[in-house]
């Protein structure tokens, strides 16, 4: 499956995965960087939810690619 890019504002850069069943969020808040990965409970392999805080954008960016991989269900 692939990602999409469904938002990206001067905060929030968002992706949905080709089926609709899970969205990854990179967020840059006032003091650090948060990616969260989350999939919905329609979701064939069940509900999911992950949460990383950083402090950098290039380590958030990372764990955002890693995370596109990891949970690219066929």
């Amino acid at each position: 499956m692939s990602w999409t890019e469904i938002r990206r504002d001067d905060r929030i850069v968002e992706w949905e995965r080709s089926d609709g069943h899970a969205t990854i969020r990179l967020r840059h808040g006032p003091n650090a960087w948060h990616v969260r990965f989350d999939r919905l409970h329609q979701a064939p392999d069940g509900r999911g939810y992950e949460s990383e805080r950083f402090d950098d954008e290039a380590a958030a960016r990372d764990a955002v690619e890693a995370w596109k991989n990891e949970y690219d269900v066929e």
